[in-house]
């Protein structure tokens, strides 16, 4: 819970501090954001997809993405340097996201309307991680102090990184000791797997083309969106203590699919 409390406040700031406040940063990031919060929205009102994803922890490894351990290394060895405030913008967003909403949605016991409680919505923004993050930042950027801190905070930033892949692969690596995990699709994983994998890019490469993005933007962006369920599932699940085992099977199959499916992706979109 530690690491939650205080190691995720220091990680945004030190990505936010890293990548700078730009133009292109800040689309990706609202694209992002607004992306998962749709599909969240159709999947708590409509009622058979509420029965196919009847946990936010099938819901949110279906729509939070491995971005930076995953997203941003592939975009940095496919694409031109210039994108890179696209896909970090893009990863920023799914973080916002997740550590904003993610802790308020995993500590109610059911998904009847949670979503939109607007109440304990506000409180538990204010009081999250990432808010904590953000608040930081623009104090840092108030005093003009940003880059000493950038400086300051990268030490502090990789352990928190360094920290949270020891929990991951510590749960992980309790999933794998089971032979049938390959197999196993229990809990409705294979619908999160679909809708990680195989919707949410298709959905931003059709938003993309709406909004007339570049080739080369689109094609940031639908890689990031393709990328497998993001290690802050696990985090998430592990400190509130749900649905852990299930959030684990999810980024270990995600991730395992992938290695097909992110290559397709950038075949089919070139």
């Amino acid at each position: 819970m530690n690491l939650i409390k205080f190691g995720i406040p220091i990680s945004v700031m030190g990505l936010l501090l890293k990548a700078g406040i730009n133009f292109d940063l800040i689309n990706s990031a609202i694209l992002a954001f607004i992306t998962i919060i749709f599909f969240m929205i159709l999947i708590n009102y409509n009622p058979a997809l509420k029965n196919i994803f009847p946990n936010y922890s099938l819901q949110l490894a279906g729509l939070i993405g491995n971005t930076s351990f995953l997203g941003i290394p592939i975009a940095i060895a496919l694409l031109p340097t210039e994108t890179i405030n696209i896909t970090i913008g893009f990863d920023l967003g799914t973080t916002l996201f997740s550590w904003i909403f993610g802790p308020y949605l995993l500590q109610k016991t059911s998904t009847n309307y949670a979503f939109l409680n607007f109440k304990k919505l506000v409180i538990s923004i204010l009081c999250s991680p990432a808010s904590r993050g953000i608040i930081g930042v623009l104090i840092i950027y108030l005093f003009g102090l940003e880059r000493i801190m950038e400086d300051f905070l990268r030490i502090p930033t990789k352990f928190v990184i360094y920290l949270a892949i020891i929990v991951v692969g510590s749960r992980l690596g309790i999933i794998t000791n089971s032979k049938k995990v390959f197999v196993q699709f229990e809990e409705n994983i294979k619908y999160s797997m679909f809708l990680k994998l195989i919707v949410v890019p298709i959905f931003i490469f059709m938003v993309c083309r709406i909004l007339n993005f570049s080739e080369i933007d689109r094609t940031a962006l639908v890689l990031q969106a393709g990328t497998p369920s993001a290690i802050s599932t696990i985090l998430m699940a592990e400190a509130y203590k749900k649905q852990r085992e299930l959030a684990a099977k999810a980024l270990f199959k995600t991730t395992i699919a992938s290695i097909t499916t992110v290559p397709l992706l950038f075949i089919l979109i070139n």
